[in-house]
């Protein structure tokens, strides 16, 4: 069964109460579908695959991969994806811990990781565990929030506008100092602030958006692969500086 619609993150992200929120969460899988059929007829990871939305619609994509693997550290996620896309055709989702103690490296074409970088507490280590998978010639694509520069001020606007509407999770962003703010606004391509860290339900350390700089995420990339395109949504032709998402093509060789 193809349930694309019903997963967690599609009903908080692409169902939201607020317009723009959903309008620029579909913006984001439209991109994604976009750039995912340069995958046609290979072997594919979804890295962090959340609630399956994403790979759901690739493979029901007529350029489709031959075959997807959707990850994720919480394994109450792979179990709700497994129930919801069994069936679906050369789809098999597993837990990280699972996929990582097997480390089949090499083993895909393309390796894709939404929105799930900004959270890594060790970003270096996840970034050598993406290029291990990776088949020589492999392309990693990968999207990130942007929170520097205007961008991360209509975004806190945004955000605590849908905090008072009662949307989402929002008010659990940890609020920034002003100083910090004006950090992020300036920020180069370096990490500009210290980061916080929580804890998930298991103990499990996480960021949550606050001081992530895309672009420092850029210059890590391109010291592990050759980055072959930077692109931006949910506006396209906007220059990733001023969109919500950045968005990396990087190849190994």
């Amino acid at each position: 069964m193809n349930d694309a619609g019903a997963g967690f993150y599609a009903r908080k992200q692409l169902s939201s109460a607020s317009a723009l929120i959903a309008w620029s969460h579909r913006r984001r899988y439209e991109t994604a579908l976009r750039h995912a059929r340069r995958f046609a007829g290979q072997r594919v990871l979804d890295f962090g695959c959340g609630d399956g939305t994403f790979l759901a619609m690739l493979m029901a994509d007529p350029s489709r991969p031959a075959s997807a693997v959707g990850t994720d550290m919480a394994r109450d996620a792979i179990e709700d994806c497994r129930k919801r896309y069994d069936g679906v055709p050369d789809l098999i989702f597993l837990p990280t811990d699972e996929l990582m103690a097997s480390m089949d490296t090499q083993a895909y074409d393309g390796v894709i990781c939404m929105e799930v970088l900004e959270h890594a507490v060790d970003l270096a280590a996840v970034l050598d565990q993406l290029v291990a998978l990776l088949a020589p010639g492999g392309r990693l694509l990968v999207s990130v929030p942007v929170e520097t520069g205007l961008p991360l001020l209509v975004k806190q606007t945004v955000r605590r506008v849908a905090g008072w509407r009662g949307i989402g999770d929002y008010p659990g962003i940890t609020p920034y100092t002003w100083r910090q703010l004006m950090s992020g606004v300036v920020a180069g391509g370096h990490w500009h602030i210290p980061r916080p860290v929580h804890r998930a339900a298991d103990g499990s350390p996480f960021h949550d958006h606050k001081g992530f700089n895309w672009m420092a995420l850029r210059r890590a990339l391109a010291d592990r692969l050759q980055v072959e395109a930077v692109y931006a949504s949910p506006v396209s032709w906007l220059p990733p500086h001023l969109a919500s998402q950045a968005w990396f093509v990087a190849r190994r060789d």
